[in-house]
């Protein structure tokens, strides 16, 4: 008998996709159901249609759930990432996956989970020493020049950002400090980023800091819970805005931060004043400036009247006086008409300088970008595979296979190709000669 063949005589049966969903689906019906579980909620979201979605989890593993709209209003509370409850299902199959779930029928706190208990403690520790006081938090410029955001080159917080600033201020100057927003690593990456921010400010060069990532659960968004990180926020010297997650989410950034925005857009937004609205104000009091000159002479006019009426009928002289004085006045009605066309003359040419400047540094971003994800492209390391390159490994020990003397007689190799990977097996090597 042969090694994996099958016994004479006896009949394999081969299952349908389906009917083994529906079979380990009955199997845990009969087996576990129903259940109570105690966890920690995790990516929590509520979808339109009223379902609620999201994970429990402890120290050992996690299980996908799902609370129908039904279920999830008879809840006293609103359940959201990090607290601890204990809910009652029923134990099933997604078939359509092929997911292990538990459907959710009723859900109760169980105190606070792990993470969130940290949060609050931290959260305790750093307000008693006064990093949240609001007496502390400064307004935002009204009119920036330049603006600092830190956030991840592949985040699309980055994207929603710059374009809203391009769109309402393209004027503004903005200096991107890069840093990872999510792992082990990010805390101290985030505050490099804003320390370098912050020679920059101290500077003059920035007059606004944004602090921005997309949502999350609370392990996602956990680098922005750090407490070196809330202390390197409040030290910042110019006003600094969180936008971290979603309207619904709260960390330790957004507390220590001179103003919290619900997401990475409205920090934008929050920072800088739309040009089109600056614009707008600067031709409103041209016009008032305008009419107060224009009232000032009419004013002036009038008086010189009066005081010739006054006098009686005017002397040679006196007539000269009040001609000379006429003329006097259309030259200075002249003067400020000219004067004020040729200040909104130069204001429209520096608008379009601004708007040329602002162009021409968002192109020169735009191909430097380019560079870097042409670089990227040719570090690529299947690019070194399509030459005809192979990655050897020991298939047992997993380890890379980098000299001929680690490739023994007998070793089970995988080799790596560029579309894809063959199993091979080493032949002793032939004798010299041979």
């Amino acid at each position: 008998m042969t090694d994996g063949a099958p016994l004479q005589g006896i009949a394999r049966r081969v299952w349908a996709v389906g009917a083994l969903c529906r079979a380990v689906a009955d199997a845990l019906e009969s087996r576990f159901n129903p259940v109570s579980v105690r966890g920690e909620i995790t990516g929590f979201s509520r979808a339109a249609s009223g379902h609620c979605y999201f994970s429990l989890k402890d120290a050992q593993g996690q299980v996908r759930c799902a609370m129908f709209r039904r279920s999830a209003g008879l809840l006293d509370f609103s359940p959201r990432d990090g607290e601890l409850v204990e809910v009652t299902g029923r134990l099933g199959v997604y078939e359509q996956r092929g997911d292990l779930q538990l459907v959710v029928e009723s859900m109760r706190r169980a105190g606070q989970g792990a993470l969130f208990e940290q949060f609050l403690r931290l959260k305790e520790k750093l307000e008693a020493e006064g990093l949240f006081d609001a007496g502390r938090k400064r307004e935002l410029p009204l009119l920036p020049r330049a603006i600092g955001i830190v956030t991840s080159l592949g985040a699309a917080a980055l994207h929603d950002v710059v374009t809203c600033l391009r769109r309402r201020a393209p004027h503004v100057s903005v200096v991107l400090a890069p840093a990872a927003v999510q792992g082990a690593q990010a805390p101290g990456e985030l505050v490099a980023a804003l320390q370098s921010l912050y020679r920059l400010a101290g500077d003059g060069k920035l007059d606004a800091i944004l602090l921005v990532r997309g949502g999350g659960s609370i392990e996602d968004l956990w680098a922005f819970n750090d407490e070196q990180l809330a202390r390197a926020i409040v030290q910042s010297p110019v006003p600094l805005v969180s936008g971290v997650g979603h309207e619904t989410d709260f960390t330790i950034a957004d507390f220590c931060a001179d103003l919290r925005a619900p997401t990475p857009t409205a920090a934008a937004e929050l920072a800088a004043q739309p040009l089109e609205t600056w614009l707008a104000a600067l031709r409103m009091m041209h016009e008032r400036l305008r009419e107060a000159a224009f009232r000032r002479i009419d004013r002036a006019s009038q008086r010189l009247d009066q005081a010739a009426a006054h006098l009686g009928r005017p002397s040679a002289r006196t007539a000269q006086q009040h001609l000379r004085i006429e003329r006097q006045a259309q030259r200075l009605r002249h003067a400020l008409v000219v004067r004020l066309q040729r200040a909104r003359d130069q204001a429209a040419a520096s608008d379009a300088n601004l708007r040329t400047r602002v162009a021409d540094r968002l192109a020169h971003a735009h191909r430097r970008c380019e560079r870097i994800e042409l670089r990227l492209q040719l570090l690529d390391p299947r690019l070194v595979l399509q030459r005809g390159y192979a990655l050897l490994t020991d298939v047992d020990s997993g380890h890379p296979i980098t000299s001929a003397r680690d490739a023994h007689a007998g070793r089970h190799v995988r080799a790596a190709l560029a579309d894809g990977e063959v199993d091979l097996r080493v032949l002793p090597a032939a004798p010299n000669g041979a």
